[in-house]
């Protein structure tokens, strides 16, 4: 009922319908009638049961409300949702009848007081975009990075996650991992995986995170990488070979490789001091000889021709500046319910960037 006092909130989706035949008409009208359903802000606390058709609906609004829970029956119904927002609740779990969403793209559930994801998430194949932001989540489902193929964009910043789990590797079309503000103590070795990466945001694990794999220097599609306000005293010689980098943070950390004076030169010079570094490792002396570890990701980066151990050429101080910045901080944007943003200290409340937006 509360669904037909909102029909000014219920609109037609913005579809292309039609075509040269029957079939496609057909197809046309149906897409017509699905419809996008706005009830954000309205201070609900249950939902009541719908007059309208659940199977109609592409994208559903509940965001800034008191809601607790949603039901189990109520989510298997929306068969043809494409963006669910729930975000600024009050919820402590997703229904596990969400794995039914097999066409859902775009799910936020920023904002809530959510622990774990249900397994079956990985049921929703068609997913791109998982925003999870100021929850308390403790841990990701363990095949995520198995059945999500499609997925873009993982933030899950401000949460209480020690670890990232193996799978997440495997997340082959990602291209922004957000995992800041957290209690990660490691992340994954096997990074090289994940060949569309473009940013990468591991900040403010504070004493936590400790060192970096030396397969960041794989992501060879690597553009920002933030790993400010960790415990990090040495950087891996291998993200001299991330050709593509444009932005490096690494404010905040008790940093001895490389040295101070070096990092306060610039992008430039810290690749440059990392090359060196990485060259002094491949032809160390047998007495000296490197581990087998280490040997294998210098092997590696050989293969894929991002390193030759040689000496790089001489940029300008105007390139050598550049690309090496502190991050412009500001408010995080409104994804948590007010009643929450006083359990967060200031530094957690400022952020580089959002980095959930909709293209």
């Amino acid at each position: 009922m509360l669904y037909v006092q909102q029909q000014p909130m219920i609109k037609k989706a913005e579809r292309n319908g039609g075509g040269g035949n029957s079939s496609s008409w057909s197809r046309g009208i149906e897409e017509e009638r699905l419809k996008i359903v706005d009830l954000s802000g309205m201070s609900l606390d249950s939902l009541p049961n719908p007059s309208l058709n659940l199977a109609t609906i592409c994208k559903l609004d509940l965001s800034n409300n008191n809601l607790e829970n949603i039901p189990e029956s109520l989510t298997a119904r929306l068969v043809n949702l494409v963006v669910l927002d729930v975000h600024s609740n009050q919820l402590r779990r997703l229904p596990n009848s969400i794995g039914c969403l097999c066409k859902l793209k775009v799910l936020n559930v920023a904002g809530n007081m959510i622990q774990y994801l249900p397994k079956t998430i990985d049921n929703c194949k068609s997913l791109e975009e998982l925003n999870a932001n100021f929850n308390k989540l403790i841990q990701l489902p363990e095949n995520i990075g198995l059945e999500l193929k499609k997925l873009k964009k993982l933030s899950v910043n401000s949460n209480k996650l020690l670890f990232l789990p193996h799978s997440t590797s495997n997340l082959t079309s990602l291209r922004l991992l957000d995992a800041r503000l957290n209690c990660l103590r490691s992340l994954p070795e096997d990074l090289e995986k994940l060949v569309s990466l473009e940013t990468l945001n591991i900040s403010q694990n504070f004493h936590f995170l400790r060192s970096l794999p030396c397969s960041v220097g794989l992501l060879f599609s690597l553009v920002e990488l933030d790993i400010s306000y960790n415990r990090i005293t040495s950087l891996p010689p291998s993200i001299a070979c991330l050709n593509k980098l444009q932005k490096l943070c690494v404010d905040g950390n008790p940093l001895m490789s490389p040295p101070l004076e070096v990092v306060e030169q610039g992008l430039y010079a810290v690749k440059g001091y990392l090359y060196q570094k990485m060259n002094s490792s491949s032809s160390s002396s047998s007495s000296e000889s490197p581990s087998t570890k280490k040997k294998s990701w210098v092997g590696k980066l050989v293969k894929y021709k991002t390193f030759n151990g040689g000496e790089t050429k001489r940029r300008s101080s105007h390139e050598e500046c550049e690309g090496f910045v502190m991050p412009d901080y500001k408010p995080i944007d409104s994804l948590a319910s007010p009643r929450y943003m006083g359990i967060f200290s200031p530094r957690r409340l400022f952020s580089p960037r959002n980095y959930f937006t909709n293209s």
